[in-house]
């Protein structure tokens, strides 16, 4: 992966594992979840927020302060607290933050963290994702006014050195300058404590994997126990778990307690009495290559019960109601063999060194011999750390000076992707390219390349061949391993076998990467496309339409009425043109004068046609004449996955 400027910066934020999620799955989760019965409210949080601006002054060692406090005027034990923080500063690695209690306990918020980057715009919370020391040392925080804030951190030391006292009184947040070089402005804080529920069931989750290191092809089992601790002084009912399992496996069966549905990840636990436990155990097929590293991730979803210290389905990783546990394919991997690309009349090669992008522009083509104009679409939901253009950083191991389109991305989260369409002036009936540098960096990036394509509006699906530093399950190849821009390590091939005339190449993070990834890249090489074919097949159908004799069962006797289709397609990717078809009517029936029709399938053929070659019904879009005992028919032209069908009566002599 290449990284720009900003090479060797750690990330924004540690990874977040859910399960293998696509935006697919928590979208449908998420409806799936807001479906089910309602469970009880949440517990309370308070919010105190405290907008007295001041000057961040120089300072040496924290000589001078900007104090602010949060009044708490009633009394209750705290189960959690969070801390937000807006305000300017150059160089937030200069601050330092703590929070007191009224009861006198002080966290230490922040201290000298955050290299080279401004500004603070961000949630302090225990269960974030990743520690505020995390936070990208070059990345400038939102000074657009919260809430909400910009980022979630981790605090330097627990926030959770406060929970079970009591609330009510001062809360005190000091905030200082310690090196005397830049000055800054305190805009606003807000502090959120959150209420010890009087009743509550405190539910927990674990989780195992039977086998740490299996082998491609192997079974292997999850187990989950999910428990309501002696503590609890409720018995939770409705209690469901969410366990989308990952890419990398396939769901075999799943026995304990309860029901598990493997399509919604839904485990249907039931019922959890104070000290009560329930298990179950879920076997799956591990697919995922060598090598390859498989985080499954699974939450308490619903409960009737508020729970003291956590709060179902809220994407926590770090609460006791959420679990998780990872396998690594045992074996050493190997870059695979990817498919020959099979051209029945030849290929066209897009090489990018003789074709041209105009810097920092988001569409592009070229015009290439028997297939005509290609044109690219690049959509993305980052930004650019990089214009958008044609260059030799990413070389896939094929040399220095070789030109591909290359993707820098900013995303400020996983689910953001960025989308490369490549659509055909007409099908082809096959096509080869590969994609540089598809890996993982640690708490950085996790890239994720996903290809689909269609032919004529229908899903065509490529087969995707692996690097060293990747993994292929089905169409996503998902970085694991880390790889150079100039090496072959990181490369994805993509073929297309069969018909296709859109390709969408997809680029983002898998769950491995943090929250908040770092900028990553890739690069789309080279295409070899297959030269369009055209696949001209005909065939003729007969049904009896009346004999005479019987109403709902006529039969081919002397002086029925036969029905004719004659079907003609083109299931081929290239366009034909100039058809002409001719149907020598047999001795044995007679043509029915003025019963032709035709269409684009037997069934819809309902345009009529009069007998002779003229006339605007020759070229309506087609033309069908009959002479004597042949009747023929004509079509300019006739595209991929396309057909024409002409109907006609004769009677049986």
């Amino acid at each position: 992966m290449w990284m720009g400027p900003d090479q060797g910066h750690t990330s924004h934020q540690k990874p977040f594992y859910f399960g293998g999620w696509s935006v697919f799955n928590a979208i449908f989760a998420f409806a799936l979840l807001c479906l089910m019965p309602s469970m009880a409210s949440a517990q309370t949080i308070n919010q105190y927020t405290n907008t007295t601006t001041g000057n961040i002054v120089d300072s040496t060692n924290c000589a001078t302060t900007v104090t602010r406090t949060f009044v708490v005027g009633t009394s209750y034990t705290v189960s959690d607290v969070d801390l937000g923080v807006f305000l300017t500063h150059t160089y937030r690695s200069d601050l330092r933050i703590t929070l007191s209690s009224p009861g006198g306990t002080t966290v230490n918020i922040m201290t000298n963290t955050g290299g080279s980057g401004d500004n603070l715009n961000d949630r302090f919370d225990d269960e974030a994702a990743s520690a505020i020391a995390s936070h990208n040392a070059t990345a400038t925080d939102s000074t657009t006014a919260p809430p909400p804030y910009s980022h979630s951190f981790q605090p330097s030391s627990p926030l959770n050195a406060f929970d079970g006292q009591n609330a009510q009184g001062t809360w005190t947040m000091v905030i200082c300058d310690s090196v005397a070089q830049d000055v800054g402005t305190f805009t606003r804080a807000d502090l959120y404590v959150t209420e010890t529920p009087t009743n509550f069931a405190d539910l927990s989750l674990t989780k195992t994997v039977s086998n740490p290191t299996p082998a491609n092809g192997t079974n292997i089992s999850y187990t989950l126990t999910a428990s309501s601790s002696a503590a609890s002084n409720l018995t939770a009912t409705g209690v469901t778990v969410l366990d989308i399992l990952p890419l990398g496996i396939t769901f075999v069966s799943a026995t304990g307690s309860g029901s598990y549905n493997s399509g919604t990840g839904i485990w249907t636990v039931g019922t959890l009495a104070p000290n009560g436990s329930a298990s179950i155990t879920i076997t799956v097929t591990v697919t995922a290559t060598s090598g390859a590293t498989v985080t499954n991730g699974a939450e308490i979803a619903t409960s009737s019960a508020v729970d003291s210290d956590s709060t179902p389905n809220n994407g926590s990783t770090a609460e006791d109601d959420d679990a998780f546990v990872s396998f690594t394919v045992s074996g050493t991997r190997v870059a695979g063999t990817p498919p020959t690309l099979v051209c029945p009349v030849g290929s066209t090669l897009l090489d990018w060194n003789s074709q041209s992008w105009t810097s920092g522009s988001a569409t592009g083509s070229a015009t290439l011999t028997a297939i005509g104009t290609v044109n690219f679409a690049v959509a993305t939901e980052g930004t650019y750390n990089a214009p958008l253009a044609l260059t030799s950083d990413n070389t896939g191991g094929f040399g220095a000076g070789q030109l591909s389109l290359f993707q820098s991305i900013e995303y400020t989260n996983r689910s953001q992707v960025t989308t490369t369409t490549v659509t055909l002036p007409t099908a082809v009936p096959g096509v080869q390219f590969r994609v540089f540098d598809v890996d993982f960096a640690a708490n950085d990036f996790a890239d994720k390349l996903t290809v689909t394509g269609t032919f004529n509006g229908s899903p065509v699906t490529p087969t995707l061949t692996n690097g060293i530093a990747n993994y292929v399950i089905g169409n996503v190849a998902i970085g694991d391993v880390g790889s150079g821009g100039t090496a072959a390590d990181g490369n994805v091939v993509v073929t297309f076998s069969s018909a296709v005339d859109t390709i969408a190449i997809v680029y983002g993070n898998h769950t491995t990467a943090p929250a908040d990834p770092d900028g990553q890249a890739i690069s789309i090489y080279d295409f070899n496309f297959c030269r369009p074919q055209a696949n001209i097949s005909v065939t003729k159908i007969s049904s009896v339409l009346s004999d005479g004799v019987s109403v709902t069962n006529p039969k081919a006797i002397p002086g029925a009425t036969v029905r004719y289709c004659i079907l003609i397609s083109n299931p081929g990717s290239g366009t034909a043109t100039g058809l002409t078809v001719a149907d020598a009517i047999p001795a044995t029936v007679t043509y029915v004068p003025g019963t032709i029709l035709s269409g684009s399938s037997c069934a819809s053929a309902a345009t009529a046609e009069d007998d002779n070659a003229a006339g605007a019904d020759e070229s309506d879009p087609f033309g069908v004449s009959v002479t004597g005992t042949t009747l023929a028919a004509t079509a300019a032209s006739l595209g991929p996955a396309a057909a024409f069908a002409i109907l006609f009566n004769a009677t049986i002599n």
